[in-house]
């Protein structure tokens, strides 16, 4: 649970600076900030996070007594990985093609790259051991810096190549902060090419799949660029990456804490558990994420005047409404119906998910018709992860998962619409007391019909939730 809400930390900080850098950094400069970011997020998810699903799947506490030899072996990947990566970058950089970005914000990009890597690689280590106290010293350390070399250098210098190398500094410093507590004894070298093959079968498909899926909105962006210029795509680029912090970040903050819970009842009570457990998680997460898109909808015009750069409004509200439906998808794609194929370890289905939503997006990009700003290819965007998602699940029924009881299903259904309906009239007074109503009216009704319906069990849980503190109060 402290991991969990660690996670949800970070992702609100992250949330945080990306809004003061791009009030800081301005539209135009934003829009290149924004690019050289989403493609050091490939560069990461390419090089890098293979290794990281693969720390989380097949590292454990008892594996690092047991089998140090696993821990080399991904230690060993993680160094081939930065060299490879390094040369890469280094080689494009200088390689005199025209590209959207300048070699310096390449070259920043790929270090960014190769730090994010690292640092994942890292959290995905005390979260694979249950760590609390290394998992919230290497997130507080990174935050507490970030605030200082990213926001500070953007505001210092309203340059991109500074916000992204305060990014690298801040990085380094968590890292440093947190190496001794998260080390392990070395271990005879053997056996660490076949390990490093079965983490490549387990993860690189899932990998694949997840770069296809960034490509998206990295070319999306580079489009609006060369379309409408930089100052478009900061506008278009702000409202896909709050979009897709809010969804990633509070789903990924659940998976945290839910996904390992179902690699340790296939490790302890085998298969079916684990099934059980899945079935269980994407209840969870569909219990979360659809209110949290109809919410985001609702207060959007306050939290658009309330938060967002002044710079911003406008196309900010008119890009994420449009992307909505598609960070709703995602969210559930990649947290839902993704961890089926972890835990069965037939992850190649993803990557035809993939390729589906890139198809459709290219497809839309073709034929639907241009207008005078991006909306199009905002909306082109979030029909691809619908695509994505279908395409996935049709997958997923051929394993024969244990699926959410439909009952708890159409509750939550039932307390999003009862929740939107209640909402709606408030949707066009904007401002902190709205904002705060809205919040604390869905809350009440949402949760109210969730309790009243039992969903997922919800009643039993609050009692065993309750149960301790009622005995504490009585010894007292």
């Amino acid at each position: 649970m402290i991991v969990g809400i660690a996670f949800a930390a970070n992702a609100l900080f992250n949330f945080l600076v990306g809004l003061l850098v791009a009030r800081f950094l301005g539209p135009a400069e934003f829009g290149r900030f924004a690019i050289a970011t989403a493609s050091a997020v490939i560069i990461n998810t390419a090089g890098f996070d293979w290794i990281r699903l693969s720390a989380v799947r097949f590292y454990s506490a008892r594996t690092r007594i047991e089998r140090p030899h696993v821990r080399m072996a991904l230690d060993a990947c993680i160094g081939a990985g930065a060299a490879a990566v390094s040369l890469a970058v280094a080689i494009l950089a200088f390689s005199g093609l025209d590209l959207p970005l300048t070699p310096g914000l390449i070259l920043m990009a790929g270090i960014c790259g190769v730090a994010n890597g690292l640092y994942d690689y890292r959290t995905a280590l005390a979260r694979a051991r249950f760590l609390d106290g290394p998992y919230i010293r290497i997130i507080l350390a990174k935050n507490v810096l970030g605030l200082i070399f990213i926001v500070g250098g953007a505001w210092w210098t309203q340059s991109a190549i500074i916000a992204l190398a305060g990014l690298v500094l801040s990085v380094g410093g968590a890292l440093g902060a947190t190496w001794r507590s998260l080390s392990d004894q070395r271990a005879a070298a053997s056996g660490r090419m076949s390990l490093a093959r079965s983490f490549a079968a387990y993860g690189v498909p899932l990998i694949a799949g997840s770069v296809l899926f960034q490509l998206i909105p990295l070319g999306n962006r580079a489009l609006v660029s060369a379309l409408y210029g930089f100052d478009e795509t900061g506008q278009f680029s702000l409202a896909n990456d709050i979009g897709i912090r809010i969804f990633a970040a509070i789903a990924a903050a659940m998976d945290v804490l839910l996904f390992q819970l179902a690699v340790r009842a296939d490790e302890t009570h085998g298969v079916h558990a684990a099934r059980a457990q899945l079935a269980n998680n994407m209840t969870i997460q569909f219990a979360v994420l659809a209110p949290l898109a109809a919410g985001v909808w609702l207060t959007l015009p306050s939290f658009e005047a309330l938060i967002v750069p002044q710079a911003f409004r406008g196309p900010f509200a008119l890009y994420l409404t449009a992307m909505l439906p598609g960070l709703l998808a995602y969210g559930l794609m990649s947290y839902s119906i993704a961890p089926i194929f972890q835990i069965a370890k037939r992850t190649r289905p993803m990557i035809v998910a993939a390729i589906a939503a890139c198809l459709a997006d290219g497809a839309l990009i073709l034929f639907a018709p241009h207008g005078a700003d991006a909306l199009w290819l905002a909306v082109a965007q979030s029909v691809s992860s619908l695509v994505g998602l279908a395409v996935a699940v049709a997958f997923a029924l051929a394993i024969s998962p244990q699926w959410p009881r439909l009952r708890d299903v159409a509750i939550v259904g039932l307390a999003t619409g009862a929740m939107a309906l209640a909402l709606a009239p408030l949707r066009n007074a904007a401002g902190l007391p709205t904002l705060v109503e809205q919040t604390l009216l869905g809350v009440a009704i949402y949760g109210g019909i969730a309790l009243l319906f039992d969903l997922g069990g919800l009643r039993a849980l609050l009692s065993r939730r309750a149960m301790p503190i009622m005995i504490d109060n009585h010894r007292g």
